[in-house]
């Protein structure tokens, strides 16, 4: 098959980008860019859900700063994603998805799964687009990995007809046996042969006109040119800092979007060198490693009341900062991020920079002079309250009762996990308490939703974060409820050849929503769950499974399961949680 199959064009030009894995469920419509996709050396990755198809190119794209890529067919297929583009979208992934599309001819007539996909999508893209010509296909791709990782970055969508992708030969028969016009005689014969043969001409042959304008492919005006963080600006921000006696710094997800690893390893020795006590958010977390003595991961809220200078780096004023409210209004509020409205949404800093909060970090750390000087008891004020809040959360895990309470497991774990892992997190309680005990090990080492707060990303993040970080162990943290929405991916797993390790709280209950929803309104309903053997649905699907119902069992299943993952085996640790006051009034709203 030649360049003319529009399947081989795709593949080689998602080649040319750095693209490694294409995330796809099969369809008719989307055959050729499987097919297209191996012949260029792009591993294709087939998943049980289209869903876990994006949220694994999600991954992808956040460990590696490279877009990710997911296929999906026609109607269905695409509609599945929708979920997850908008957690994208939300958490601004730079991804590229494929939609199939009913033959050109037949759009609007009643073919199977034609429907409107591009009013669907274009709410929850950054930009989408339908193709309309074979040679118009390679440079689409290339405008699509431009526009998400651009400005704001996020997700794409082009539709792809099925008849540019497959070889004039094959599309050509296919016209003439549905049109009939073989067995038709007469003048009316005759135009119809003439009209489909015309229209073959033209997508296969027509030369690509790009039609783009400007601004508006980027998506809602987020262009491509920021003011640099220099001059007046950035000496004034550095000598806030410098003479600050209770600094500040928040790193949110945005500051890591578009790196690579090896930047990623630069923004986190400007922040050590910096020398600001520091709490990571989102997909930061991890940035510093296990431990840092700038880090600090308890009691932000207080120290962002008491702070004078806080500096805010790729991290929205949103419900996770308390909309901005909380940040002590006599200090100085400085604002770093990509997005002109997110930067002043809901507080107004002192100094707003519109800039990639990554390089943002680095320009600060070059300015500010003789960092910490003066900062020593603050640094000490936190530290001890950092101490406090893990003592007392170990506190928290003392029970005299039976099965495992959650924080016992997570110590445990935060002692079996290796230095290179990844932690895919999935679920409400049972992962909240998690993120208060695991300290993720690396940059680029942490995976949650965002501030969607979607569950059901597990299967896929999993999917793409094993295959980005081979060398790497990935553990997923699933709650019972979460957990079925992806488990299905154990399957994928098994047929990739990779093994992840799964924990799973099981407490027979969407417990985050009961316990408030007891207290407020009295009643369950609607939150209750079984205690399934989730451990033996992993085993169905080939993997793995472990069942812990007390703590005396909880080492030995971890060293087993590691063990296990190192021999290829994808593995479940179903846990039979205590009950728990932990996170008691923690709904979000």
């Amino acid at each position: 098959m030649g360049m003319e199959h529009g399947g081989a064009i795709i593949g080689a030009r998602l080649a040319s980008h750095g693209v490694r894995h294409l995330f796809t469920l099969c369809g008719g419509h989307i055959s050729p860019i499987l097919t297209g996709s191996q012949e260029n050396g792009v591993d294709v990755v087939d998943v049980r859900d289209e869903a876990s198809a994006v949220f694994a190119a999600d991954a992808m794209s956040r460990m590696t700063g490279i877009p990710g890529v997911a296929a999906v067919t026609a109607g269905p297929g695409v509609t599945n994603t929708m979920t997850a583009v908008k957690n994208a979208q939300m958490a601004e992934s730079p991804l590229l998805i494929l939609g199939g599309a009913t033959a050109t001819v037949l759009k609007g007539r009643g073919s199977l799964q034609d429907i409107d996909q591009m009013s669907l999508m274009a709410p929850v893209t950054k930009w989408c687009t339908t193709a309309k010509t074979v040679r118009s296909l390679g440079a689409l791709i290339d405008r699509a990995m431009y526009v998400a990782r651009e400005g704001v970055p996020g997700p794409v969508f082009i539709e792809i007809p099925v008849d540019l992708l497959y070889p004039e030969d094959i599309v050509k028969s296919w016209y003439m046996a549905e049109s009939g016009v073989d067995n038709m005689k007469g003048p009316a014969a005759i135009a119809l042969k003439t009209y489909l043969q015309g229209h073959l001409t033209r997508l296969f042959h027509a030369p690509h006109v790009d039609t783009t304008v400007g601004e508006r492919a980027l998506g809602r005006g987020k262009g491509l040119v920021r003011a640099p963080f220099l001059g007046a600006q950035a000496g004034q921000v550095s000598r806030k800092i410098e003479g600050a006696k209770k600094p500040v710094l928040i790193v949110g997800s945005q500051a890591l979007v578009n790196c690579s690893p090896a930047k990623a390893a630069q923004i986190a020795d400007a922040i050590e060198r910096l020398g600001m006590p520091t709490f990571l958010g989102g997909t930061a977390r991890g940035l510093l490693g296990r431990e840092s003595d700038v880090q600090f991961r308890h009691k932000r809220s207080k120290a962002l009341r008491e702070a004078d200078v806080v500096v805010v780096a790729g991290f929205p004023f949103d419900f996770r900062l308390g909309y901005g409210q909380k940040i002590n209004r006599k200090g100085t509020l400085v604002s770093a991020n990509l997005d002109p409205v997110a930067l002043r949404k809901n507080r107004r800093p002192d100094f707003a920079v519109n800039q990639h909060p990554g390089d943002f970090i680095l320009e600060l750390a070059r300015r500010v002079a003789h960092p910490g000087h003066g900062w020593a008891t603050w640094f000490e004020t936190l530290a001890e309250r950092e101490r406090a809040r893990d003592a007392e959360i170990h506190t928290k895990g003392e029970h005299d009762g039976e099965h495992v309470h959650p924080i016992r497991f997570f110590e445990a774990m935060e002692e079996a996990m290796g230095e290179e892992d990844v932690l895919v997190v999935d679920g409400g309680d049972f992962v909240a308490t998690g993120a208060y005990v695991l300290r993720p090990r690396a940059p680029l080492s942490w995976l949650d939703p965002g501030v969607f707060g979607t569950l059901g990303v597990g299967g896929g993040f999993a999917l793409g974060a094993a295959l980005a970080k081979p060398d790497a162990q990935t553990w997923i943290v699933w709650g019972d409820g979460s957990s079925a929405y992806s488990l299905a991916e154990y399957d994928t797993y098994v047929r990739h050849g990779l093994a992840p390790i799964a924990v799973i709280g099981l407490d027979a209950s969407w417990q985050q929503i009961a316990r408030d929803q007891v207290t407020i309104l009295g009643t369950t309903l609607g939150c209750d769950l079984r205690h399934t053997d989730y451990h033996k649905v992993a085993e169905g699907y080939g993997g793995e499974g472990i069942l812990v119902t007390s703590e005396d069992q909880i080492e030995d299943a971890l060293a087993r399961a590691k063990k296990l993952a190192s021999e290829g085996k994808p593995v479940v640790i179903n846990i039979h949680l205590a009950k728990s006051d932990f996170r008691e009034g923690s709904m979000s709203m």
